[in-house]
């Protein structure tokens, strides 16, 4: 077994005994972290989108920042400003909230186009860039973003240029009776995200992401990623088909997932479980497709089927 496999048991096991019923969600969230990419949590108010960055935050004793975007959030406040220092007679760079190894974007949508693009260079590149000055961003580095699918007034959509360099896009919804029963007596009890216990240090999870990337994936298998990413741009249904940033980001997702479960290997069903949260934020629908209400998740599970599974 490697040896980040029962720090990464730990770390599920612990989210999952506060953030109760939503271990597909958990799991996905864990496959971005491992895999190096970054999530978009879309779902109503209230669900527990920025509870469960803090649990991740404190189960890898990891650095939080929470930035609440509103139409009149700068990029500054994102990646910091140059500030002139009369007493040394130079520019000084002052850290924005993005200068965390975990940062909660909340209601991304609800600031400009020009603010929301502030993180495109940090969560492509792990890095800013202020006043033609880079500075690196803290590793491991992952982005949770959230905003409000029902709600459009005074938000921005994000752009597709956006939206591909989102790992995956999830939603966490209503928990169950007994899931909301329990997780009220937590409540009563005082249990908080706060108090949830380390398990290891955020400076492992780069031995874990190294340890993810030598999982094996067999040409057959890539070959039936690329297939799938293949149909999504010949589907007629779709203005524009998957990236090769998609297609990367699915193969370093079903690695993750892979690793998740122990094994040394990528298979088909770890590409097959992946492709929607992977692939549906970043495809476009036709004019006509939105009129007849075609839903892309399910237009990627048929693409999905049609693909043919390697023996």
């Amino acid at each position: 077994m490697r040896s980040g496999m029962e720090e990464v048991r730990k770390i599920r096991e612990t989210i999952g005994s506060f953030f109760v019923g939503k271990e597909d969600v958990i799991d996905h969230m864990l496959i971005c972290l491992i895999g190096g990419g970054h999530v978009l949590l879309e779902d109503v108010p209230g669900i527990g989108k920025t509870t469960l960055a803090r649990c991740f935050a404190q189960v890898i004793s990891a650095s939080f920042g929470r930035l609440q975007f509103t139409p009149d959030t700068l990029p500054g406040d994102v990646v910091g400003v140059s500030v002139y220092n009369s007493a040394s007679g130079r520019f000084e760079y002052r850290p924005g909230v993005i200068m965390h190894q975990i940062l909660l974007a909340d209601e991304i949508n609800r600031t400009s186009p020009k603010t929301q693009a502030s993180l495109l260079e940090a969560m492509a590149e792990g890095q800013v860039t202020v006043d033609g000055q880079t500075y690196p961003l803290p590793q491991p580095f992952l982005v949770i973003a959230t905003q409000n699918p029902n709600e459009y007034i005074g938000t921005y959509p994000l752009p597709e240029a956006q939206l591909d360099r989102f790992m995956m896009r999830l939603s966490i919804g209503y928990p169950e009776r007994s899931q909301e029963l329990k997780m009220a007596a937590m409540f009563l009890e005082g249990a908080s995200a706060e108090r949830l216990p380390a398990v290891c240090e955020a400076d492992r999870i780069a031995q874990i992401r190294a340890e993810a990337e030598q999982v094996q994936v067999k040409e057959s298998v890539l070959g039936y990623l690329q297939d799938i990413v293949e149909l999504t741009r010949r589907e007629p249904r779709f203005l524009t088909g998957a990236s090769p940033r998609a297609l990367l980001s699915l193969l370093r997702a079903a690695q993750a997932r892979a690793y998740l479960e122990e094994r040394e290997y990528v298979i088909p069903d770890d590409i097959k479980q992946l492709a929607v949260p992977v692939l549906a934020h970043r495809l476009v629908l036709t004019p006509e497709a939105r009129i007849g209400r075609e839903d892309v998740a399910a237009i990627v599970r048929e693409l999905v089927l049609k693909a043919k599974v390697p023996v």
